[in-house]
């Protein structure tokens, strides 16, 4: 069968369309104003980093054992700066060394407005993170270094619980803090959170 609609009347018929009336208890809306969408929060800008046990870094300085591994390893004296051999203490010496365990290491953190609490809350949501991981059970570390001559991070991170591993550094960091006076010249080195420090970081602004 051949469709053919060359003789088809494609013609319809008129149908009458009853018009609408206007509502006598209509009331007349105001224009829709323009809606946008609201914009988001700044954030800080935080770098991160992950050290891992496998990497081997040993920490010098005084640190929480929690952080570390300490393996005690032998000391070959046998040998002086020529490569000859001696006769002197045969016996191999032990000394203990200290492996950083897996931890997170802040690379670089950088707020968009200054002390507005937006670097706080990123170090907040970072240290919630860690302490839910269970390879780096909460422990971060960062390298306190000022960007410019004027500027010291240190100040910032020791409020929110961070610490030296250096007592000296610290008890600086405390007096500056008493004295309301500026960390100049700043203080460098590698800080750490300790772990009786971690809550205070998560709460700081609301209980301390």
């Amino acid at each position: 069968m051949i469709n053919n609609v060359a003789g088809v009347n494609t013609a319809m018929p008129q149908i009458t369309v009853a018009k609408a009336r206007t509502s006598l208890t209509g009331i007349s809306l105001p224009p829709v104003l323009g809606f946008k969408t609201p914009l988001g929060k700044p954030k800080a800008n935080l770098r991160v980093k992950k050290f891992k046990r496998s990497d081997a870094i040993i920490i010098p300085g005084e640190i929480d054992d929690d952080y570390v591994d300490i393996v005690e390893e032998e000391i070959d004296e046998n040998y002086d700066s020529d490569k000859s051999f001696t006769f002197v203490n045969l016996l191999p010496k032990k000394k203990k060394v200290k492996y950083l365990k897996d931890c997170y290491i802040i690379d670089y953190i950088q707020s968009p407005q200054a002390r507005c609490g937006l670097g706080t809350e990123a170090l907040k949501g970072l240290a919630e993170k860690a302490m839910f991981d269970p390879k780096i059970q909460g422990r971060i570390v960062t390298y306190s270094a000022p960007v410019w001559q004027e500027s010291s991070p240190a100040l910032f991170f020791y409020k929110l619980g961070f610490r030296f591993m250096e007592p000296a550094a610290n008890e600086r960091m405390q007096e500056c803090l008493i004295k309301n006076i500026p960390d100049l010249p700043a203080q460098t080195g590698m800080m750490y959170l300790p772990k009786i420090q971690l809550h205070k970081l998560l709460h700081y602004g609301e209980m301390f």
